[in-house]
């Protein structure tokens, strides 16, 4: 298996090269893009299996000496990451393909450079080509984000370029101090380096800071629900499964490796958590469009993900991993689901929807069961997810931090309520009752200007084949809330090996530095 821990990174690139090849064969594209995801998801699986029990795996590109080697490792973390982005890449793709956005030549290319860099990010075990892969993802992602062409998705792309240059400016800068000091870049010869000089700490704290930028940590997380809700329902629904998760995975590794899980931050890992929970959740409150409260959800949601890194137990840690696995699917199908109205109707407006539970019953459905999720309403997958980190805080007498996550979820059940009374619920509005499906499902895109615009309604309605890909995914990750929520005791079981190997990384840095 440690052979082919390149593979994650270096398929994506050779699809991304012929889906440039056959561009002009849409149905070529489709056809590699498929075969890829396929193959990665099957992966995932099996690197899932490779590392349970808390075993590591590595390999070394080109025999470079330890501190410039080019090496991939995986752990049971790392494999669970990559098959759960994977197979959220598949449902945002399936929805994507089926409402015609993947028109331009350029997508498929771009969706496989994308992949390449969140998975790389989540293979690779130096500071250096961590960099590169981060690097790879925002090509991807800036060219998805403007593929529309219009004016506010080009300046919602400067927006989202700049930020993630300043962020990588920093990046840089912590690795210059960092191999400075340590003379190495390696993971495995930089654990703890935070311990060792003043100059070492400032540098691991600028990547650590760098990465919290791409995942939209208070106070660094405006440029999301700006740029987000620009990009194409498919694309929005693709990023929520890969880029702010990628950087969740890094900070948790970072946390693990370069810092040693260093006491001495967790009360600031705490109160970031904490008030990005509280900033994102109010953030949706003023939001009247159902892609503008997700947006802003997303930024509360990263407050949870990162609630481990306060804690840093086995049942904090254990707790973080269970609601990220489902979270980054139960988002994706929210987008989905959002999304698909907007396709149907012509609008993300709420005020100019309602009642669609009449004429898309299962479209509601596929948006009810996630929505009760992300609020973790029992017995779903949402549910047994917060639950075992707000007792997590609890036991570790962190009752603030219990608190607020307590309280965030109340405010994220009202958000939803909100979106399920505005779009799905009351009265029949003429949006909710006509389909433009002329103008939505062809080569253009709606709505035009973002999620919050809207326009005419065209009579011809959809083809039942492509409204069954747009719902589909949404139906499949309803059944799977329930049932992880159920039966949740085999995920926690083969989670727990992979929160103790973040804790005691001995597995993970051996296997690197035994190359």
């Amino acid at each position: 298996m440690s052979a082919l821990l390149p593979l994650p990174f270096a398929l994506p690139l050779v699809a991304a090269a012929l889906g440039l090849l056959f561009r002009s064969q849409r149905a070529v594209q489709r056809v590699i893009t498929a075969a890829l995801l396929t193959t990665l998801v099957v992966f995932g699986g099996a690197l899932v299996a490779a590392t349970s029990g808390g075993r590591a795996v590595a390999v070394d590109i080109g025999n470079w000496p330890v501190e410039l080697a080019i090496a991939f490792a995986a752990d049971g973390f790392s494999a669970l990451v990559l098959l759960t982005v994977s197979v959220s890449a598949v449902l945002a793709l399936v929805f994507a393909v089926s409402r015609g956005e993947d028109a331009h030549p350029l997508f498929h290319p771009m969706v496989a450079v994308l992949l390449a860099g969140v998975l790389g990010s989540l293979l690779t075990a130096d500071l250096f080509n961590l960099f590169v892969t981060f690097e790879v993802m925002l090509i991807g992602s800036y060219v998805l984000l403007t593929l529309r062409g219009g004016r506010r998705q080009v300046r919602a792309g400067v927006i989202y370029v700049t930020v993630s240059l300043l962020a990588s400016t920093t990046f840089l800068v912590g690795i210059a101090l960092l191999y400075g000091t340590a003379g190495t870049v390696a993971f495995a010869q930089l654990y703890g380096v935070v311990q060792t000089t003043p100059t070492a700490a400032v540098g691991a704290s600028m990547i650590a800071a760098a990465i919290a930028v791409k995942a939209s940590l208070v106070p660094m997380h405006a440029w999301l629900p700006r740029t987000y809700v620009q990009a194409g329902p498919g694309v929005t629904a693709l990023f929520s499964g890969l880029l702010t998760k990628a950087g969740v995975y890094v900070l948790f590794r970072l946390y693990s490796v370069l810092f040693a899980g260093d006491p001495g931050y967790r009360s600031l890992w705490l109160a970031v958590a904490g008030v990005t929970m509280v900033v994102g959740v109010l953030g949706a409150v003023g939001r009247g469009d159902m892609r503008g409260i997700l947006a802003y959800h997303m930024v509360s949601q990263v407050g949870y993900l990162i609630l481990p890194l306060g804690l840093w137990s086995l049942a904090g840690v254990t707790a973080g991993i269970v609601y990220l696995m489902q979270y980054v699917l139960v988002k994706g199908a929210l987008f989905v689901a959002v999304g698909a109205v907007e396709t149907l109707t012509g609008t993300g407006k709420l005020q100019e929807l309602g009642g669609m539970v009449r004429t898309r019953p299962w479209l509601a459905l596929g948006f009810l069961f996630p929505a009760l999720a992300l609020a973790g309403i029992p017995p779903t997958s949402g549910f047994v997810g917060k639950y075992l980190l707000i007792r997590a805080a609890f036991v570790d007498a962190h009752w603030v931090a219990g608190g607020v996550a307590v309280l965030v979820s109340l405010f994220t059940l009202l958000s939803m309520v909100k979106i399920w009374n505005g779009a799905f619920w009351g009265e029949l509005t003429d949006r909710s009752r006509q389909e433009p499906a002329g103008r939505a499902l062809g080569l253009r895109p709606v709505p035009a200007g973002g999620a919050g615009d809207s326009e005419p309604p065209v009579a011809r309605a959809p083809s039942n084949r492509r409204v069954a890909g747009m719902v589909g995914p949404t139906l499949l990750v309803a059944v799977a809330v329930f049932v992880l929520g159920i039966g949740a005791q085999p995920l926690i079981e083969l989670v727990e090996p992979a929160a103790q190997s973040l804790l005691e990384p001995t597995a993970y840095l051996e296997a690197v530095r035994s190359l």
